[in-house]
């Protein structure tokens, strides 16, 4: 197989995978999981089965690292900087407590329980930030492998799906109104997706303030970011100044964000059906990209790691929930 046909079969078959994915999630019970973590499960299933496909290696790395960059900027034009600013500001210091609480707790617990440091760094910001995608941009910080990736996206897919729909049990038995419910899921939910279940029973109120509160915790990713860069370099080193790179497409996460709000609407009109499929593509890249990383995961080999990473992330998610409620 010559080079090039190694590329484009690779990012054929985690299109395909995609594909299966995103069908998957249109499955009652797999729809609460969602597309990409479907997509993460096929990928995984595939490489315990027959192998890791080795002749489409180079395609299958570009999906993971590219595509996959490519979804992050997309998924800019989600973040409305304007809601957040104007009329957010108040839920923004929670939105960085809540952050802050979520890693401090997750660690604490991963460094006593002696868990794998890269993975519980990994669910740490995806549980306080914004799940997958806050994975996905910390990962290449945080010189996580693929394998350790992928699992840590399908732990916090998993893990926020349970918590998403136990807050949607227990809603009507809370002493909350419908944006004081809202901004609660916010604060503590994992995925975009996860707060848009749990605040949609609270009617368009509750789910309007569930959202804006979670946008701030995307929106605090990016100094986060720039936080985790210097967090490395400091812990390895001169050799972190060469070896760590800092995530440049978060700037074009920024950009997009700054399209989004001041450009698109006040002062381009772009059709609903457009920003649409955007949306549909950036979902689908995503896809394309944990597909790539599912491929990465050797059950046999890192059963072991994630037990205790995953207690850790998951008392973190109690307490974070606990917390952020009492915080009402």
């Amino acid at each position: 197989m010559t080079q090039q046909q190694s590329w484009w079969g690779g990012i054929g078959f985690t299109f395909l995978i995609a594909l299966l994915g995103v069908l998957l999630s249109l499955i009652p019970g797999f729809a609460q999981i969602g597309s990409l973590a479907s997509a993460i499960l096929i990928a995984v299933l595939y490489r315990q089965k027959w192998g890791y496909p080795e002749p489409l290696k180079s395609g299958i790395t570009f999906s993971t690292k590219k595509l996959l960059r490519v979804a992050i900027i997309l998924y800019g034009l989600k973040l409305n900087l304007s809601v957040v600013m104007n009329e957010g500001i108040g839920l923004l210091a929670k939105d960085a407590f809540s952050i802050i609480l979520a890693i401090v707790v997750t660690m604490l617990i991963a460094r006593w329980l002696k868990a794998n440091w890269t993975i519980s760094m990994l669910l740490a910001v995806g549980t306080g930030v914004c799940g997958a995608a806050a994975i996905a941009a910390v990962s290449p910080i945080l010189k996580a492998k693929e394998e350790d990736t992928a699992l840590s996206v399908g732990i916090i897919a998993l893990v926020g799906t349970i918590f998403g729909i136990g807050y949607t049990i227990v809603r009507p038995f809370l002493p909350l109104d419908a944006e004081a419910y809202g901004i609660w899921a916010g604060l503590s939910l994992h995925e975009i997706a996860h707060v848009a279940l749990a605040g949609a029973p609270a009617g368009d109120d509750g789910l309007a303030m569930a959202l804006l509160a979670k946008l701030g915790r995307v929106l605090l990713l990016i100094p986060l970011s720039f936080l985790l860069v210097f967090y490395m370099r400091k812990k390895e080193g001169n050799q972190g100044e060469a070896s760590i790179v800092f995530p440049w497409f978060l700037l074009g996460f920024v950009a997009m964000s700054f399209v989004g709000t001041y450009v698109i609407g006040p002062v381009l009109t772009v059709p609903t059906s457009i920003l649409e499929g955007i949306d549909y593509t950036t979902t689908f890249l995503l896809a394309m990209a944990m597909s790539g990383l599912g491929l990465n995961v050797d059950l046999s080999s890192i059963k072991s790691k994630t037990a205790r990473p995953l207690t850790a992330m998951l008392v973190a998610s109690v307490v974070l929930t606990v917390v952020t409620y009492v915080m009402l």
